[in-house]
């Protein structure tokens, strides 16, 4: 019995980690908005709304070289439809632009977290590295 309690569990477990794992549009959106939520306060930094702080820009620019590896992976033939998504078509025609964007983004964040180590150099390298998210979201996300 308890074999059989042990194998049902872990058929579901399998089946909805293949469920979560075989969404490329959820799972895009789930980073995406990680990096989005790791922006917002070091944002506020940049605009003088907050006070800087090294450990937050320091997780967001780990957050954003964490993404921008798996990110590419995440945009597969046909999965710009069938879900929820705000991405264009363009990404599928010029994949290979789109996906040198997050190459560029990994590189830019790597680099800024070697230089980052106080507010002056934070607002001298921060800038060029959200700057690849304007890149992207010019050219490859649907206007709201």
């Amino acid at each position: 019995m308890r074999r059989l309690v042990l194998a049902a569990v872990l058929a579901g477990v399998a089946l909805s980690s293949v469920s979560a794992a075989g969404d490329p549009i959820k799972e895009r959106q789930a980073l995406l908005k990680e990096m989005g939520r790791a922006t917002r306060p070091v944002g506020a930094m940049l605009k003088g709304d907050a006070s800087f702080d090294l450990a937050t820009v320091q997780a967001a620019l780990d957050t954003y070289i964490k993404n921008a590896k798996q990110l590419p992976n995440l945009f597969p033939p046909g999965s710009d439809k069938g879900g929820d998504t705000e991405a264009l078509p363009v990404i599928w025609k010029r994949h290979d632009e789109f996906t040198a964007i997050y190459a560029k983004l990994e590189r830019d964040a790597t680099a800024a977290r070697a230089a980052i180590t106080d507010e002056a150099s934070f607002k001298a390298n921060f800038p060029g590295v959200v700057k690849n998210c304007s890149t992207c979201h010019d050219t490859f996300r649907q206007k709201k």
